[in-house]
């Protein structure tokens, strides 16, 4: 498999469940997440080269968390050891498993990144020794300052190098830390880098609220970008391959919780474009039924995930 390059935050995610705070006491359980480190474990799991990017604390949670990305597979070559503490998010369940997020961010590691050291990602070297075919990422890292800034700049060599990757992006908004209107007044400057962009559900209701998933993805393609998906949960997810719309439902699964649901979609999604040759290409040859495929692949992924605690996306062989 050829390699993705993936970039972003490294979050540990306190779980409390529905009932945690009962009796005045709450219990949590701490596991390794944040969306780009998910996609990157996943994208590891399921057998693609995947070189993670990430400002990794040398503290207890960051520990933990490289702790995961190492047992996964994922190449840190790219990363750094940063001094500053890891970004701690607490994940509340609903009474469904659903997720909803507060995030600490305050002078943690994950925001430090400089031209000098992203530059690693598309320039080497590579241990591996292959150029990356894609590079993802979003998230907060490209949302917050001043990382957003270095990430995009790194975006825009991405475009204009040769052979130029697919640079896929997953905005997952975090109202309670960035504001709505300032995704707004930047999604089309994202998109504009962008080969894919997916959105959840959520998402597509924060930004543009009533607008359809149709209505998204057209406003996405005005941007220039080629393939825009939204993932809709319970309803299956929707793509838009420059206009030709192709739909899948759900994957039967035992809903545990939804924790890194999306990001293990989005890993799903990558490697199975990656499995078929369509990654670094411009998805020329990518037509209705491979786009269709990769959905039904992400979508399986994600309900192996949400079958389990935390974001635990599934390995290989559990697909095979």
């Amino acid at each position: 498999m050829p390699t993705i390059a993936v970039i972003g935050e490294v979050v540990a995610d306190a779980v409390l469940p529905p009932d945690g705070l009962a009796g005045g006491s709450a219990t949590l359980t701490v596991h390794p997440g944040g969306g780009p480190a998910n996609t990157a474990v996943t994208l590891a799991r399921l057998g693609t080269t995947a070189r993670f990017a990430g400002r990794l604390s040398g503290g207890a949670l960051g520990s933990l968390c490289r702790a995961k990305l190492e047992e996964s597979g994922v190449d840190l070559s790219a990363s750094e050891t940063a001094t500053e503490p890891a970004t701690l998010a607490i994940a509340r369940l609903d009474a469904g498993g659903a997720a909803s997020y507060e995030f600490y961010t305050d002078g943690t590691a994950d925001w430090a990144w400089t031209n000098e050291s992203l530059a690693p990602v598309l320039d080497g070297p590579f241990p591996s020794g292959e150029l990356p075919v894609a590079v993802h990422t979003g998230s907060l890292a490209l949302a917050l300052p001043p990382s957003g800034g270095v990430i995009e700049a790194l975006l825009g060599r991405a475009r204009t190098s040769r052979p130029a990757p697919t640079v896929s992006i997953d905005p997952n908004l975090r109202p309670l830390l960035v504001p709505v209107d300032a995704y707004r007044a930047v999604i089309d400057r994202w998109a504009a880098l962008a080969d894919i962009v997916r959105l959840s559900g959520d998402d597509l209701e924060l930004l543009w609220p009533g607008w359809t998933p149709e209505r998204a993805a057209a406003h996405l393609h005005r941007q220039g970008v080629p393939l825009a998906v939204v993932s809709l949960g319970g309803d299956g997810a929707f793509a838009s391959l420059r206009g030709e719309r192709v739909t899948v439902p759900t994957a039967p699964t035992q809903l545990v919780d939804t924790v890194g649901a999306g990001d293990s979609f989005h890993g799903g999604l990558l490697h199975a474009l990656a499995r078929q040759g369509r990654l670094g290409a411009g998805f020329a040859d990518l037509d209705a039924d491979g786009l269709t495929a990769a959905l039904q692949f992400a979508s399986r992924v994600a309900a192996i995930t949400c079958s389990r605690p935390g974001a635990d996306p599934p390995w290989a062989a559990e697909l095979a």
